[in-house]
């Protein structure tokens, strides 16, 4: 059984900084992709980045690439998510989501076959 856990979420001031990680356990294929979601209080769920294993990277539309960087270690089946310049409108949970076998699918949270209990992310003054 495949296993997410996220970790990393805490509380920041504007402009501040964090590192999420995601380790994940339990996963059968050696192709695989995950991805980074937020959802803040009030809204929808929403995709913003995910990576294959084959390094692969797909972006949301509304991704900030100058800001959050992806990445991930396939040996120790863990995903990152480095977080610069945090906003207040940063604020949300972050999960991490997993397809197991196959090439990164649109950033639905529909299209994922496991997920994380998430991880909080505030930026306050």
């Amino acid at each position: 059984q495949v296993r997410l856990v996220e970790s990393g979420g805490g509380s920041v001031g504007p402009g501040g900084s964090l590192t999420l990680s995601c380790a994940a356990s339990g996963i059968t294929s050696s192709a695989n992709c995950m991805a980074w979601f937020r959802q803040a209080p009030g809204k929808e769920r929403e995709g913003l980045v995910g990576m294959h294993t084959d390094d692969r990277k797909l972006y949301a539309n509304n991704f900030v690439e100058g800001r959050f960087h992806i990445s991930r270690d396939n040996v120790k089946n863990t995903l990152y998510l480095q977080m610069n310049a945090l906003r207040p409108e940063d604020t949300a949970m972050y999960y991490c989501a997993l397809v197991y076998r196959g090439s990164c699918p649109a950033l639905r949270p529909d299209l994922f076959d496991a997920w994380g209990q998430g991880t909080q992310v505030t930026v306050t003054s």
